[in-house]
């Protein structure tokens, strides 16, 4: 049955529910070996959600889930969603600093910790005070499963939850140099399921490979989107080769993967390129894939149906898909380095950002069901981002005479490497405490396997050197790995307009010269 054929469904536990009544003894997500029907995850969410409420979570709460993919951190984000909480999932690879500041932002009471992220949390305990328990998932001293085995999963009444309610609290990096929460509701997330399942049609016998990280919407939202189907999810711990290949093996149909993990797998030989081939659906965004990687791929699948997808996490994931016949269209060609159309219920307008009115070329807004709530106990920042109904997602476009939609340009400081967003103002804000630097400007530069990388330009305080292997070793004390820049420039003086503004473009330029992309 194709997605998008039941738009009946208002909560997210509505979705558990019905394929536990109508497939019950049918796999509804395998992860290492173990396989669970719909009705065992159904039962196993309901007393999850019956654990959590005797915990003293309710309706407007939130809980967090910190770890590599495991199906726990679905269940979580079902079982909180039946109590109008939500699962707020911070990305694994943040510094301590940076884990302390989103678990405290999210204001989690809740915390499930994976047992290989259990240090990490027990060593930023003292720092939490929200936090009021920690459950050890997975390892030798698991406690998840206990947690709710004698809970009764008929205990909690989901009448009283409401579509606009938070279900996922999704950490974005920000132009003030820290996260921001977009709080994604039943509908936004339902919504987007729906719309963008429409472009990746499921079938009998079909199976959803989930591999990117839960933490990011390309996999939690993505996860939902093979839920609605009602088919077989099979999920990997990370998108590594032995995992993708053993999912493949064991009957994957539809995935989604960033650029990078696809351009691996090409250059991995004939193997892996016959491997992947088994896929009938391949979805693929986060960050662009250089048009020769992208050739290449179309070369090496000839039969696989390739689906771009653009979108921000503000936005529960993708708002316009570049389908197969687009991508196979020789007659326009150029359609290639395009983000696609519209999926339904998605408007864009194209905005001067100086005016705010419509214009040819300018910046990309949204409107839909699928947009958050608002930032996390940040209105002004909502405010700045969503203007009478519209998103403003930052990048500058254009749509053609089809209606495909052109990404030329960013309004915001934003850097995509690998498929993570890294907002230059966080990083800026690490280099310049760095003894020696008087001013920095961190960019993107392109980089054939990650799509960016980060690079940082200081100039020095006068009469001083600034030490460019000690920089780098400081910042990846104070940053997540891929925010720290992978290079550094260092100029007598950073360019700057005559109100004193720094030129990144000036910066930029000679790095993205005669290339397909400056974005």
């Amino acid at each position: 049955m194709a997605v998008g054929e039941r738009p009946d469904f208002r909560l997210l536990g509505d979705v558990l529910a019905h394929w536990a009544r109508e497939r019950g003894d049918e796999p509804a997500v395998t992860f290492g070996g173990v396989t669970r029907t719909w009705a065992e995850f159904d039962e196993r969410v309901r007393r999850l959600s019956a654990a959590l409420a005797a915990s003293g979570v309710g309706r407007g709460d939130r809980v967090a889930f910190v770890d590599k993919n495991h199906p726990a951190c679905l269940e979580v984000t079902f079982a909180a969603g039946g109590l109008g909480a939500a699962n707020a999932i911070p990305n694994w690879r943040l510094s301590p600093d940076e884990l302390v500041y989103v678990l405290n932002d999210s204001g989690a009471e809740v915390v499930f910790a994976g047992a290989d992220l259990l240090p990490t949390v027990e060593a930023i305990r003292d720092r939490l005070p929200a936090v009021r328990r920690i459950v050890v998932v997975g390892g030798e001293d698991d406690e998840f499963e206990a947690f709710a085995a004698n809970c009764d999963p008929s205990a909690v009444d989901s009448g009283l939850v409401a579509e606009g309610d938070g279900v996922l609290v999704m950490y974005t990096s920000g132009t003030t140099g820290f996260p921001k929460g977009a709080v994604l509701t039943h509908r936004s997330v339902l919504t987007h399921g729906t719309a963008v399942g429409k472009a990746f049609p499921m079938d009998p016998g079909d199976k959803n490979l989930v591999a990117m990280p839960l933490f990011h919407v390309g996999g939690t939202c993505y996860a939902i989107v093979g839920f609605l189907t009602g088919l077989p999810t099979i999920m990997t711990r990370e998108p590594d080769a032995k995992s993708l290949f053993g999912a493949l093996a064991a009957g994957a149909t539809h995935a989604f993967l960033v650029p990078a993990v696809v351009g691996a797998i090409v250059q991995a030989g004939e193997q892996a390129i016959a491997a992947l081939s088994r896929l009938k659906y391949l979805g693929y965004g986060a960050s662009p894939m250089p048009l020769p990687l992208l050739r290449t791929a179309l070369a090496a699948w000839p039969d696989m149906r390739f689906v771009q997808v653009y979108g921000m996490t503000e936005l529960s994931g993708a708002v316009t898909t570049l389908d197969n016949d687009a991508h196979r269209d020789t007659s326009r060609p150029e359609r290639l380095a395009s983000a696609g159309r519209p999926v339904s219920g998605v408007e864009v307008r194209i905005v001067d950002p100086a005016t705010s009115e419509d214009a040819e070329s300018g910046e990309v807004w949204i409107r839909t069901d699928q947009r958050m709530s608002g930032y996390l106990g940040k209105p002004e920042a909502t405010a700045e981002t969503v203007v009478d109904g519209w998103v403003r997602t930052g990048d500058i476009g254009r749509l053609d005479d089809g209606g495909f939609l052109f990404l030329e340009d960013r309004v915001k400081d934003m850097i995509i490497t690998g498929g993570e967003n890294v907002y230059s103002p966080e990083v800026e804000r690490v280099v310049a405490e760095f003894p020696g630097v008087a001013d920095v400007a961190v960019i993107g530069v392109p980089d054939e396997r990650w799509g960016e990388q980060v690079k940082a330009v200081v100039a020095p305080l006068p009469d001083e050197a600034v030490d460019v292997d000690k920089l780098l070793e400081f910042c990846r004390e104070r940053l997540a790995h891929f925010k720290c820049p992978s290079s550094v420039d260092v100029l007598e003086a950073l360019p700057r307009n005559a109100t004193g503004k720094i030129l990144k473009r000036t910066l930029r330029e000679p790095y993205w010269r005669d290339r397909d992309r400056n974005v």
